[in-house]
């Protein structure tokens, strides 16, 4: 039988190049995995309970930006968190035996509190402290066998394990534990060299135009040692070649070139944004099939009935077993 994955994302804006990678991996998974991909609005709310965001809309964004990279709803379930009703009461059930300091101690959860906080953020909260629980409520819920991770979500997957096993030893063997599947994730920088981030308009957008790709492009940042075109380059300080490390697959020649100054920084971004331009435009292709009129709305509701199905025969276990 195929092992199971579950993962998700939060919608709170639109994704860009830099959630590329991941999405991408997903894409490659769901040809070997049951694959469940959650819309997890629940998990928006645990840090931004207070923003009133139109989540109708970013969830149906965040749909069709999977759905052009993609996801197939034939082979994968696509579906919103809060429409499966069983995440919410297997996170309340799980939190009536997991120790507080278990919580306490998820690396994120200080960090993240300092960091927000300086944004005049008060996560000082029930849901925020209970959200790695959730996280848990969501892997389990599915049985999943496979949770695909970056590193900084290690300490969440472990928590995911800890919780099942206490769960088990409790009430009887009812839940998987987990194994983490750390994808590579390269770290792009934004057009200015900072972290690509929406809220600080550096990003290259999943669904930029031909014009877009090439005017961010132009933005990059490039080195700042290489005065005219014919000048030697430093290609590990150019933003550019960080990106062509990525999505050039002559990569060596680029890199030997700028060494040499036989190529300027004006055509070594053309190049670049040619090869995005091709990375890109399926995926403007496939969302303009997807964008029409109710086919996101049938693949989230048919997604969610697929959720719901398994969701509620776990459920159906996790009662029995407690007792209720």
């Amino acid at each position: 039988m195929k092992g199971r994955i579950l993962s998700g994302m939060r919608p709170t804006g639109a994704l860009h190049i830099g959630h590329l990678s991941v999405i991408q991996n997903w894409v490659t998974l769901q040809k070997d995995y049951e694959c469940y991909f959650s819309i997890v609005d629940l998990h928006a709310l645990t840090t931004g309970y207070e923003d009133r965001l139109d989540y109708p809309a970013l969830r149906r964004e965040i749909a069709l930006d999977w759905l052009s990279v993609g996801i197939d709803p034939q082979k994968s379930a696509i579906f919103v968190q809060s429409q499966v009703r069983e995440h919410s009461e297997l996170h309340l059930l799980l939190s009536m035996f997991t120790p507080l300091s278990w919580l306490e101690r998820v690396p994120t959860y200080k960090d993240q509190i300092q960091q927000l906080a300086k944004q005049g953020k008060d996560l000082g909260t029930y849901g925020f402290l209970g959200y790695p629980l959730l996280m848990a409520a969501d892997i389990l819920l599915y049985k999943a066998s496979v949770v695909p991770v970056g590193e900084d979500q290690l300490p969440h997957v472990e928590l995911c394990r800890e919780i099942a096993r206490r769960f088990n030893f409790l009430y009887g063997t009812v839940f998987p534990e987990p194994k983490d599947l750390i994808g590579e994730v390269p770290l792009l920088p934004g057009v200015d060299g900072r972290k690509m981030s929406k809220s600080y308009h550096n990003a290259i957008s999943l669904t930029a135009s031909a014009e877009e790709v090439k005017t961010r492009v132009q933005q990059m940042v490039t080195d700042p040692g290489r005065l005219r075109k014919d000048d030697p380059g430093h290609p590990e300080v150019c933003i550019v070649f960080k990106f062509h490390q990525i999505y050039t697959p002559e990569v060596a020649e680029v890199e030997v070139n700028c060494r040499a100054g036989k190529v300027g920084c004006v055509a070594c971004k053309r190049h670049l944004a040619e090869n995005l331009e091709k990375l890109i435009s399926p995926f403007r292709e496939r969302r303009a099939y997807w964008g029409e009129p109710g086919r996101v709305e049938k693949v989230l509701e048919e997604g969610a009935e697929r959720a719901r199905v398994t969701a509620a025969e776990t459920m159906k276990e996790v009662r029995c077993v407690m007792g209720l």
